[in-house]
């Protein structure tokens, strides 16, 4: 029997919030998302009452869980400040809108709250100024190209508004959760997975602020078990946004990897991307010049469709590495499109030689990282 948003409501009337109301009569619930069992939504409340309404979200979360037919839970708690309301340090857990709380104010460094992810010892965002420039493909071949050099990879898809990584890896199965009652991510090709796509649903819009999106990044951090990995690469959503800040004060983020296509409007949005990381003190590990030409797979003929070396004069001027150039080919669209990357459906092509060849770069320049630390 499929689980309908009426039962989630009747055990939501269960949970007492400080209000002395039930939950889905104090005015703070989200639209709540059910899709074959997965269940999402977010419980918005003031800033300065977020400390009281973290148990409301424990137990809340807990109530969805318990529902017959329920896979999957995701309960998040967003706190933002009302208009006239004053100043107050967001409890543990539990992050306002970076436009509520500027980086360094009142003395305390925007990377204060950073923790490590246990087991996890290096993570990295593949990330890009806009959208359409094939970062997400990007990501999951280098982060197959990383797990062929022999590390131990996770694949975070931290882009909420439109999650690939369910489609790139061709499957749509919904996490589990463990004894401890954190989500066990999904496995593909050797690689633990983790997406919102795999909770709401390939095609579930995520009509989302900000804060509800940096909470659901939060929880795909630290409440998935990862594991021990060597790397975990996180998708990050295209721009320079809260999501961008909120991961880069969450987590110590060993670097960032911007990807771009070589036209000047690529260009121009690729530097927005390595000046808002240099600002949150994270390096930039190097740029990817994505659909660098196109090559006639009939006549042999090279056409620069989107000009060429762009990306890599753009590396040379911000004085940061070039990691390689990737061609706009139908090899990797169509096996992106069927779930299968082409690290993995041609291991031993000239596509996949590319992506571990930037991936090599990677490894050394997060070795050096490291070292230096």
């Amino acid at each position: 029997m499929s689980v309908t948003k009426e039962q989630v409501l009747d055990s939501l009337a269960k949970v007492m919030t400080p209000k002395g109301v039930p939950l889905p009569q104090a005015n703070a619930l989200s639209g709540i998302t059910v899709n074959e069992g997965k269940v999402f939504f977010s419980i918005s409340v003031d800033a300065n009452e977020a400390q009281a309404w973290e148990d409301v979200r424990g137990r809340a979360e807990a109530a969805v869980r318990a529902i017959a037919g329920v896979t999957s839970a995701m309960v998040a708690l967003t706190a933002e400040r009302r208009p006239g309301s004053g100043p107050t340090a967001a409890p543990a857990g539990v992050r306002p809108s970076a436009s509520h709380r500027p980086p360094g104010a009142h003395g305390e460094s925007p990377m204060g709250k950073q923790q490590q992810i246990p087991g996890v010892k290096s993570i990295i965002a593949v990330a890009s100024g806009k959208g359409g420039v094939g970062k997400s493909t990007t990501a999951i071949n280098l982060a197959l190209s990383l797990q062929a050099l022999g590390l131990r990879v996770g694949l975070l898809d931290a882009d909420i508004y439109g999650p690939s990584v369910p489609r790139l890896t061709g499957t749509l199965e919904r996490p589990e959760v463990n004894e401890n009652k954190k989500m066990i991510p999904i496995e593909r090709f050797g690689l633990p997975l983790m997406s919102i796509g795999f909770l709401a649903g390939e095609e579930t819009p995520m009509i989302w602020r900000g804060p509800m999106v940096m909470s659901a990044i939060k929880q795909m951090l630290w409440d998935v078990a990862w594991g021990t990995l060597d790397v975990l690469v996180v998708d990050m959503p295209p721009g320079t946004g809260d999501a961008q800040l909120s991961l880069a004060q969450q987590v110590p983020l060993r670097g960032a990897v911007i990807v771009s296509t070589p036209q000047d409007l690529a260009l121009i949005d690729a530097r927005r991307g390595i000046a808002m990381f240099a600002k949150v003190d994270v390096p930039t590990l190097g740029i990817v010049e994505n659909m660098s030409y196109f090559q006639c797979p009939n006549c042999g003929t090279r056409s620069d469709i989107f000009g060429h070396g762009g990306a890599r004069h753009e590396a040379e001027r911000r004085g940061v590495p070039f990691l390689g150039e990737v061609p706009l080919h139908m090899t990797i669209r169509e096996s992106s499109d069927s779930g299968t990357p082409v690290v993995v459906s041609e291991p031993d092509g000239p596509h996949a030689e590319v992506y571990r060849a930037i991936a090599s770069k990677i490894r050394d320049r997060l070795q050096g990282i490291v070292s230096a630390a």
